[in-house]
């Protein structure tokens, strides 16, 4: 049973424990991966709750599940960092005489928060007026990366340290240490000082797997095989009944069971509750999602469709799609959170890798999950969502003429892909974003001795500068021909007008200095002004990219709800200003 790390750490790792639970299973070892309380898919913690005690909870009751359905006695739980030591704090709970895998783990809870903080603080920067009140809340809770820990969670990871931990109820236990900032070896030696059966390895991997974003990070291949190797030599594999039953050919990992959560609704009594419950749909790949029900009363047919942000699981950074899923199907709507081919926990096509920003597949699937919308829920009125990239693929579904009502973009970066571009090349938001950071380095000392020492690509640079003026000119040229009626290739302009001809809403929300504003404004020219209000668009101050501290998020979700339900109140809510595009103070 894998017992996530917390946080950022959990959404940069799913790749890599989807893969590890799959690569155990293949050896015939049931393997369930599972998200705490208030975590992932799970039900949310009451804000002030104790998470820890809550998390360690959790884990015992997985352990009781796995065994009612399976039978098995032993059981090993495999922990990734704060994981790790919640798996250390459960083991001891559960009477079992199992065994651990404990990957970097937290030995020391007061050093993890003293991490905690340091990242927090380092989010702060650039944040303006509002970064004294970000992340920390009044009630003594931490915010980090979009992730609160309450004041009750604090107080008891302050008093936690592994090294005091007398026995473990373990019969082996190996910690897969980092090999290049080692934390965990001096309590593997105290372990094996106090006679427990405790393996050490220092592997390398920990790093792009927990601490770099999701559509960059690499599941690491030694840490899986060492787990799986140990795992085989610890005889861990089901006995009897139970490994005959699990002996069958393992099925897809889509192919599963289809429990509901039941939520409380937007009033009390069972009726008014949310259902959310997995579905999968498609063909090839088959792609898998989360679908928030409202009230079983509830009769006008409407979906929201929220669509990946970079590489990132359906839930989103800081759980912002679960927070906006259950919030609007308490007011009525389906929302659907889904994974686009090779994203989160759908499929991936076989030759292809996995994690694809930009699947080739993206508007098929998407098509693929409002069919399965209009067939299994009777729904035709559809809105699509997202952030980032998200907001990229709903545009390129509405322009491709999937039978969408109107699409809410969040912070897009580009408004063009193509098919075999990397990253990590220059994009369009480098080079309008670029000039003015470059124009501040220019006065840096450090900057100077980087370039002298050749650690600056002044090519880069320079492309930066070059490419700049040639995207006015495009938008001079673009706006003539448009004004002669002749369409050019990539015109955004164009695009959005059409999308408006079939009376479909467009509105884009942007955390200001974002260069999707410029960027906006440089391809689609003369259309902003037409387009008018038809086209909305709202800037909210002091945000980051993906709105994750608590204020933005909740700004956000004000705006996003408003336009979403502006047909039924009549009048658009824009709590931070929405104005239409083209307005000469937008991109500043």
């Amino acid at each position: 049973m894998i017992c996530k790390p917390f946080g950022y750490e959990a959404l940069c790792s799913h790749r890599t424990i989807r893969v590890l639970a799959e690569s155990v299973a293949d050896l015939g070892i049931p393997t369930l991966r599972f998200d705490y309380a208030g975590t992932g898919d799970s039900e949310d913690l009451q804000p002030r709750a104790d998470q820890i005690q809550a998390w360690v909870a959790d884990i015992v009751a997985a352990v009781g599940e796995l065994r009612r359905r399976l039978g098995v006695e032993s059981v090993c739980l495999l922990g990734f960092r704060l994981g790790a030591m919640l798996a250390t704090l459960a083991a001891a709970k559960c009477g079992h005489g199992g065994a651990l895998i404990l990957g970097a783990p937290v030995v020391s809870g007061r050093r993890y928060l003293r991490d905690l903080r340091t990242t927090h603080l380092a989010s702060l920067m650039g944040l303006g007026e509002r970064s004294s009140d970000a992340g920390l809340g009044a009630d003594g809770s931490l915010e980090v990366s979009g992730y609160e820990l309450s004041a009750a969670s604090i107080a008891a990871l302050s008093q936690i340290d592994l090294a005091n931990i007398t026995s473990l109820s373990v019969s082996r236990v190996l910690i897969i240490d980092r090999d290049d900032l080692p934390a965990a070896r001096n309590w593997h030696q105290e372990l094996s000082r106090r006679g427990v059966c405790a393996d050490y390895l220092a592997l390398p991997g920990f790093v792009q797997m927990l601490m770099t974003a999701p559509q960059s990070a690499v599941v690491p291949q030694a840490i899986v095989a060492a787990a799986c190797s140990w795992l085989l030599a610890a005889e861990l594999k089901p006995a009897g009944p139970a490994r005959e039953a699990h002996a069958k050919p393992r099925a897809s990992a889509l192919e599963v069971a289809s429990p509901t959560l039941r939520l409380p609704g937007a009033s009390p009594g069972p009726e008014a509750m949310v259902v959310e419950r997995p579905v999968t749909f498609g063909a090839d790949p088959p792609l898998f999602g989360i679908v928030s029900e409202p009230r079983a009363q509830e009769l006008r047919r409407r979906a929201v469709i929220l669509l990946n942000t970079g590489a990132d699981w359906h839930t989103g950074v800081g759980r912002l799609y679960v927070s906006l899923a259950r919030s609007w199907a308490r007011r009525g709507y389906h929302v659907l959170r889904m994974d686009l081919e090779g994203l989160g926990d759908s499929g991936t096509r076989k030759d292809r890798a996995s994690d694809e920003v930009f699947p080739p597949g993206a508007i098929e699937g998407i098509g693929a999950a409002i069919e399965m919308l209009g067939t299994r829920y009777g729904i035709r009125d559809v809105t699509l969502a997202g952030l980032c990239s998200g907001a990229y693929h709903a545009l390129r579904a509405a322009v491709a003429g999937l039978p969408v009502r109107r699409i809410l973009m969040v912070n897009p970066q580009n408004f063009f892909w193509k098919q075999g571009t990397k990253l990590e090349e220059l994009q369009l938001a480098d080079i309008v974003r670029n000039p003015a950071i470059h124009r501040e380095r220019l006065f840096s000392a450090g900057a100077w001795r980087r370039l002298l020492a050749g650690e600056i690509n002044v090519w880069r640079i320079m492309r930066v500068y070059l490419h700049r003026p040639l995207l006015t000119l495009r938008r001079i040229l673009r706006d003539l021909t448009r004004s002669l009626h002749i369409r050019l290739p990539s015109d955004l302009g164009w695009e959005l007008e059409h999308i408006d001809s079939r009376a479909l809403r467009i509105v884009f929300v942007f955390a200001r200095g974002e260069p999707g504003i410029d960027l906006l404004a440089l391809q689609a020219g003369s259309s902003i002004r037409r387009l008018g209000e038809r086209c909305r668009v709202h800037i909210v101050d002091g945000a980051d990219h993906t709105f994750s501290n608590g204020w933005s998020r909740a700004a956000l979700e004000a705006i996003l709800s408003a336009e979403l339900f502006v047909e039924q109140t009549q009048s658009v809510v824009a709590p931070l200003g929405a104005v239409p595009l083209g307005l000469s103070d937008q991109s500043s």
